[in-house]
């Protein structure tokens, strides 16, 4: 070795924290939940569409890519960027790529790997592929000169492989991947430690934040995470980038690890907890509609036109929203196209007749979902016996 890193010292230096310790159960119960509740299959491709998008996002977005929301759209549904961010498109795409194969290959071909030099050359390829001048590495090359990155001066490019060897057999020993035993504990662990000591090796002249996040998301996925989770730490690191930055400084000169795994634990349960309620949000959904139908099916048809249009409007109006009359139409995209030509004594008659239904409620000169009627449909507690 040309120096010494106190810092990289391939041991254990780390403890769950009181609050970490709680967040980890708090997480092993949510993806628990995750792993038992059926959705939807359009709703799981949307929720998956936005996890990969959003994670490739936050991951770039933490390096300088400036490519918001609208842009993502447009570029996945095959539009040109402007020439002067078109690589920032690139970026974009290499990270989605990246993310589908490895999916494929962990959850669809069974195909698993341990964290190896070959392994880690491979993914640094995938994120810098095609760029050019716009990625300051040989993708799927090691660095070949010295860095440094703010007040933090990099390993000697020279130390670089053996580094990474020892770097690959601490995570092997110390997490015994492959023995088909690992908790949940051990396996975010380990990719939070494999994530910080790679950013602390910085083994490439670029990129090398991307690859620690995609081999973060790789060994969640290895692990048996759920699909739509692999990207939620990405996107805390990037809706709390001072923190993230802070953590990894403070773990290096503590030489402790302690503090970025609490810091991690908390964002990755918080981002499960409200894909959860996203989850529970839609399931509610299909089960008002259900009751909607239900509702329906006892009342007298008349005039099919007026009939199915007072159902589509229990069906498709917002159930977690009060409004007025005059807001119908412009609710959602679905009550405009039905109310927009309709006058509002119509709109009146057809409200009050929902609300006769006990499908709408009306309170203060507002209506909103009658959603407490779903609640014979959910288990008794205290407060809400029927």
């Amino acid at each position: 070795m040309y120096r010494d890193y106190p810092h990289l010292e391939f041991k254990k230096k780390w403890e769950l924290t009181k609050r970490g310790l709680i967040a980890m159960g708090q997480c092993i119960a949510l993806i628990k939940v995750f792993h038992n509740t059926p959705i939807m299959p359009h709703y799981y491709a949307e929720l998956m569409g936005v996890a990969l998008q959003k994670g490739a996002q936050s991951t770039t977005a933490i390096e300088g890519n400036t490519l918001s929301d609208e842009d993502i759209f447009n570029l996945l549904a095959g539009k040109k960027l402007p020439e002067s961010i078109e690589y920032q498109g690139i970026e974009i795409r290499n990270i989605i790529d990246a993310f589908n194969e490895l999916l494929k290959e962990t959850i669809y071909e069974n195909k698993e790997q341990l964290i190896t030099p070959e392994l880690l050359l491979r993914f640094h390829k995938m994120i810098g592929k095609n760029l050019g001048e716009h990625f300051a590495a040989i993708p799927g090359q090691f660095r070949n000169s010295d860095v440094i990155v703010g007040s933090y001066r990099c390993p000697d490019y020279r130390d670089v492989p053996e580094l990474i060897s020892k770097y690959c057999s601490f995570l092997r020993e110390e997490f015994s991947y492959g023995d088909n035993n690992q908790l949940f504990s051990d396996i975010f662990i380990e990719a939070i430690v494999a994530h910080v000591y790679l950013e602390w090796i910085h083994p490439f002249g670029d990129g090398n934040g991307r690859t620690g996040r995609l081999l973060e998301f790789y060994i969640l996925s290895r692990g048996g995470n759920p699909d739509i989770t692999l990207h939620l730490l990405s996107n805390y690191y990037n809706a709390t980038r001072p923190e993230y930055y802070r953590q990894i400084e403070k773990a290096h000169q503590e030489r402790d690890l302690s503090g970025f795994i609490e810091y991690a634990l908390i964002g990755f349960r918080d981002g499960l907890q409200q894909t959860l309620e996203k989850i529970q949000h839609s399931q509610l959904k299909m089960t008002w509609q259900k009751y909607v139908y239900e509702k329906f099916a006892s009342v007298e048809i008349g005039q099919r036109e007026v009939f199915k249009r007072k159902r589509k409007f229990a069906l498709e109006m917002p159930i977690d929203k009060k409004f007025s009359l005059k807001e119908v139409p412009s609710l959602n995209i679905e009550l405009a196209g039905l109310y927009s030509n309709i006058n509002e004594r119509t709109v009146l008659r057809d409200i009050e007749e929902l609300v006769s239904l006990e499908i709408l409620n009306k309170e203060n000169g507002k209506y909103f979902a009658n959603i407490s009627s779903l609640n014979k449909m959910m288990a008794k507690r205290k407060g809400l016996l029927a």
